[in-house]
């Protein structure tokens, strides 16, 4: 008798893969167990089935099973499919393996190589496994599992199943706003609306086209925000040289007048006093010179006056007994010279040149505020009781008959620049102001949202400051310029006609809108009767009401 053994890895070649796939998981079998009706799961998959299922009956051909039936592992076919599994691992692993990379950190590894895991390709959704290029081939292979879907290669496989049902999340609840199962909608989220999650997916992806857009035109925003930053900052830089090339050369002239002032100022004190030394020298020299001929005369006389020679003596004496000839230095007196009307002087012209110098650098300061001049119209609208300054009654009396007025144009950004004739008014406030506090009388102060400058009843002058300050023009000012730079915080008063700077508020802080203020009072005794169809202030010319 003679004995055959069958190679198993033959005879598994010789079987179709479909027959080595459950029809429930479409996975290679895994613990196979047979049916009464001969049909063959895995014993987990056949378990679960039931568990979820009221009837017992086979997946394949529908027979019911009054009582479930006793399951036992088919020895022959899980060693069969334990062979088809190794031959194709072994076969595809030895050709492919060498060819792909090993998986690299931060990459999804296949979940079934030993060993060294590969790079996984694509990911079963259905499987909940990763496979790398080898055993991936099944899935592109075998009918069963080409209905299985494939993604790519993520990792978490498991929470892409439903921990309630052990199914996979492909329904998206709208109601919860979360990943169900199929078992789900008859449990928890019966009733509720329930979408496939490919729809869900849909629309969410189209909501997230809308919100790149939207992230797009933010970022492009932004960038000229950046580029409009970045000009300004070179603008800024270009500004700054000007102004400081502009500042040297100012400073440069007012030094070079300084230093020219000072040398004619030492020229002039040398001068003198080569001066005095010269006629000091020349009165020294006059009198050496007499001193030596009075000692001539006086050792003559002395050598006369022992001599015993009578006729020598007498002979001698008319022309000996007289001094010679010598100035009266009586009347010559000689004092040092004063220096103070010098230095007077010489400080007066340093400071005439230095005062044209100045008002040279004023002038052109006062064209670059200029440039922002605005055109300005008084709004009859808000023609209000004039805010007070002081308890004085003699004010009061003239702030009765006086109105504040407010410009249409209001400053929220930037800077501007208005020009009042303030000559026809003995009394008069200008400035800038909010309108916040226009609505009653108020103390003017920058706290209550006044920046102006006031010329009183007495003719004096005064910013309305925390405490008042008063102002001492060199001259009585006929144009005043208001120049404001809001983020700076700044507002500064000018005379036109000099270029002077009459005064300025630093370090305001500037949250509301501010409108160009103007309080006229009576000239001469007569009210100020305000007209309506106020004139417009244009561009470098008058505002007059």
């Amino acid at each position: 008798m003679v004995t055959q053994y069958v190679d198993m890895s033959a005879a598994s070649c010789l079987l179709t893969e479909d027959q080595f796939l459950c029809s429930i998981c479409l996975d290679v079998f895994t613990d196979p167990v047979a049916l009464p009706c001969g049909h063959n799961f895995c014993n987990k998959c056949i378990t679960e089935h039931w568990d979820v299922n009221v009837q017992c009956q086979c997946p394949i051909c529908k027979r019911l099973y009054n009582t479930r039936p006793e399951l036992h592992v088919n020895t022959f076919i899980s060693e069969m499919a334990a062979q088809f599994r190794q031959s194709v691992q072994q076969k595809t692993s030895s050709s492919s393996s060498s060819e792909q990379q090993a998986a690299k950190p931060g990459e999804v590894p296949c979940d079934v190589c030993t060993g060294t895991k590969l790079k996984a390709l694509k990911s079963c959704l259905v499987c909940l496994v990763s496979y790398c290029e080898t055993h991936l081939e099944p899935h592109l292979t075998v009918s069963g599992l080409k209905r299985h879907q494939l993604i790519d290669p993520v990792e978490n496989l498991e929470g892409r199943v439903c921990t309630n049902h052990d199914k996979l999340l492909e329904l998206f609840c709208k109601t919860d706003q979360m990943c169900v199962c199929m078992l789900c909608t008859y449990s928890d989220h019966k009733a509720h609306d329930v979408v496939p999650l490919k729809e869900e997916y849909e629309g969410k992806k189209a909501e997230l086209k809308e919100t790149e857009a939207e992230i797009q035109q933010m970022i492009q925003k932004r960038r000229l925000k950046l580029q409009e930053i970045k000009r300004s900052v070179e603008l800024s830089k270009e500004r700054a040289d000007r102004e400081t090339a502009e500042g040297v050369q100012a400073f440069t002239a007012l030094k070079e007048s300084v230093e020219r002032g000072q040398a004619e100022f030492i020229r002039t004190i040398k001068e003198k006093q080569r001066t005095t030394e010269k006629q000091a020298e020349d009165f020294i020299k006059e009198l050496e010179q007499e001193i030596s001929e009075l000692k001539k005369r006086s050792s003559e006389v002395e050598q006369l006056s022992v001599s015993e020679d009578h006729l020598h003596l007498i002979q001698s004496f008319s022309s000996l007994n007289t001094a010679p000839p010598t100035k009266d230095w009586t009347e010559v007196s000689f004092c040092p010279p004063s220096y103070e009307l010098i230095v007077r002087r010489s400080v007066i012209q340093l400071e005439k040149t230095l005062g044209k110098q100045i008002k040279k650098v004023l002038e052109v300061e006062l064209k670059k505020v200029q440039q922002y001049a605005v055109d300005v119209i008084l709004d009859p609208d808000i023609v209000l009781p004039t805010p007070t300054q002081s308890d004085d009654e003699q004010q009061v009396k003239e702030v009765d008959n006086c109105r504040c007025i407010l410009s249409d144009h209001s400053l929220t950004s930037g800077r501007f620049y208005f020009e009042v004739q303030v000559s026809r008014w003995s009394m008069w406030t200008l400035g800038v102001a909010t309108k916040s506090n226009m609505k009653r009388q108020i103390t003017l102060s920058p706290s209550n949202g006044f920046w102006t400058v006031s010329l009183e009843y007495l003719g004096r002058y005064f910013a309305a400051a925390d405490p008042p300050v008063h102002l001492s023009p060199k001259s009585k000012p006929q144009k005043v310029g208001v120049f404001v730079d809001y983020e700076e915080g700044l507002v500064s008063f000018y005379d036109t006609d000099t270029a002077a700077l009459i005064c300025s508020f630093t370090g305001c802080s500037f949250t509301d809108k501010l409108y160009p203020f103007f309080s006229p009072c009576r000239t001469d005794g007569d009210k100020i009767h305000i007209i309506y169809s106020l004139r417009k202030f244009r561009r470098k010319k008058t505002l007059r009401p």
